[in-house]
């Protein structure tokens, strides 16, 4: 009996050591995925939901540097940054189908262009197709304080929201607005 025993935790010893009870964690991605919604009351459904990945900066300046201005960027990490509009939208000044999209965007020293584009469930920017771009808008960018992993979030006053992208010392903010919300206002 005692030769069955030693036996079977010799063979549970060498099976928890094998790694085949569990998943390796030792390579867990360095920019993780996050979402950010915009609601158009507290507690409320979803108006808007992003889901990107948040690279981290290391040293030296994220803009004009680790991302080059003047060219295509996945606004993120990894995986083309995904918007879904729930409800008809403005996005800047163009009207926006609900639906989903990936945003990329082209950064520049004082404006940036912010790209929705239909060819969803892509890695970065790699398979950015110019001819399925749903609306662009210029934005200007800003000045703040310094954010070491990218992050975007949301402002909402009584009248405007915000998408706000945020990296180093750098803001971006894209005026959103429901499209009833706007048609409303003009009457």
């Amino acid at each position: 009996m005692k030769r069955i025993t030693l036996a079977l935790a010799a063979a549970c010893t060498l099976f928890l050591q094998s790694g085949l009870h569990s998943q390796r964690f030792d390579q867990l991605d360095q920019a993780p995925v996050d979402i950010a919604y915009l609601r158009a009351d507290n507690g409320s459904a979803p108006v808007v939901k992003v889901v990107y990945g948040r690279p981290s900066r290391e040293h030296g300046e994220v803009f004009g540097d680790l991302v080059p201005y003047g060219e295509i960027w996945s606004t993120g990490a990894n995986e083309a940054t995904e918007v879904t509009f729930y409800r008809d939208m403005l996005f800047g000044e163009k009207r926006v189908k609900a639906g989903r999209y990936v945003m990329h965007s082209i950064p520049g020293e004082k404006e940036w262009t912010i790209i929705l584009n239909s060819n969803t469930d892509t890695w970065g920017a790699f398979f950015y197709d110019p001819g399925k771009d749903v609306a662009r808008i210029k934005v200007p960018a800003k000045k703040g304080r310094p954010v070491d992993v990218f992050s975007i979030a949301f402002a909402q006053s009584i009248k405007d929201s915000y998408m706000v992208l945020a990296w180093d010392r750098t803001r971006v903010s894209i005026p959103l607005a429901e499209s009833s919300d706007l048609l409303a206002a003009k009457f």
